[in-house]
């Protein structure tokens, strides 16, 4: 069943060309494999290459950019469809509300604030979706050290830090991605 996969990542691309690769890699996986890519919409760094990968693999791809970004002129000008929003915020929900799942690239803040928005949605039952960080060269390491830190000092339940998925490959990110997640057993309110 085709899906619609959520990607964060970098507008940047990195110091090491491994990012680059799996950009690349994911979006010849998405498109490919007959599913949308739904992005932040640029044409720079690594979102720039996973749409690009997308496109030629013939899939079809949702861009989703906020007005000043348009203005600054890194909108990708080759997509099937790009929403624009007022706000970062309406970009992160209407990103979410268009997607089914979602796979994190190597990125800074901005792919961050992407992420821990949709993963605090999640427990709080807002969404139900995978979302998977693709861990090339061990980039999120640290991020995981954090949530294990988070949940071993009682700030975050461990069947909500389970929400954050790691993935070695491309292969595997899309098939934690593609698999049917339950939500979260209890929901941050209910504790």
């Amino acid at each position: 069943m085709a899906r619609a996969i959520c990607v964060f990542c970098g507008s940047s691309r990195g110091t090491d060309p491994a990012f680059a690769d799996a950009a690349t890699a994911l979006g010849r996986a998405i498109g490919g494999g007959g599913h949308r890519l739904v992005y932040g919409g640029g044409d720079v760094g690594l979102m720039g290459l996973v749409a690009g990968a997308a496109l030629g693999a013939g899939g079809q791809v949702t861009g989703v950019i906020t007005e000043s970004l348009v203005a600054a002129e890194v909108a990708h000008g080759g997509l099937s469809e790009l929403e624009i929003t007022a706000s970062m915020h309406e970009r992160k929900a209407m990103m979410a509300a268009r997607s089914d799942a979602a796979i994190v690239l190597p990125g800074g803040f901005g792919t961050l604030d992407e992420v821990f928005e949709l993963l605090t949605w999640n427990q709080l039952g807002l969404v139900t979706m995978p979302i998977v960080f693709v861990n090339i060269r061990r980039y999120f390491d640290s991020l995981f050290a954090f949530i294990e830190a988070a949940v071993e000092h009682g700030f975050v339940p461990a069947d909500h830090a389970a929400q954050a998925q790691s993935a070695d490959t491309v292969e595997r990110a899309v098939a934690l991605a593609l698999a049917e997640r339950a939500a979260i057993g209890s929901k941050w309110v209910d504790r």
